[in-house]
C-alpha cells in the first residue's frame, strides 16, 4: 500500500487510466472485428464499418491507448483485406 500521499495519489489515477484504457481498447477491438465480420460477410457494408474502425484506431493512437505504428499496421491490413475481396 502507498504510504505517501503523492503515491496513494499516483495509484488513484493509475486505477482511472486504468479504466480508461480497457474502455477504449474494447472499443477499438470491437471496431476491428465488426469490420473483419463485415468483409468476410458483407463487402458493401465493410467499407463502413472501416471507417468507423480506422477511427477508433486513429484515435485510440492519438489518446496513448495504442502506438500509432500498431494503429496504422491494422488499418493498413483491413484495408488490404478488403482490397482484395473486391479485385
Amino acid at each position: 500500500m502507498a504510504n505517501t500521499s503523492s503515491a496513494k495519489k499516483a495509484a488513484r489515477q493509475a486505477v482511472k487510466r486504468t479504466a480508461i484504457n480497457r474502455m477504449r481498447t474494447t472499443r477499438v477491438r470491437n471496431q476491428v472485428r465488426k469490420a473483419e465480420e463485415a468483409i468476410t460477410a458483407d463487402p458493401k457494408a465493410a467499407a463502413a464499418a472501416l471507417v468507423a474502425a480506422e477511427s477508433a484506431l486513429m484515435k485510440a493512437a492519438q489518446n496513448g491507448t495504442l502506438h500509432k505504428n500498431t494503429a496504422a499496421r491494422k488499418v493498413s491490413r483491413l484495408n488490404a483485406r478488403l482490397k482484395a475481396l473486391q479485385a
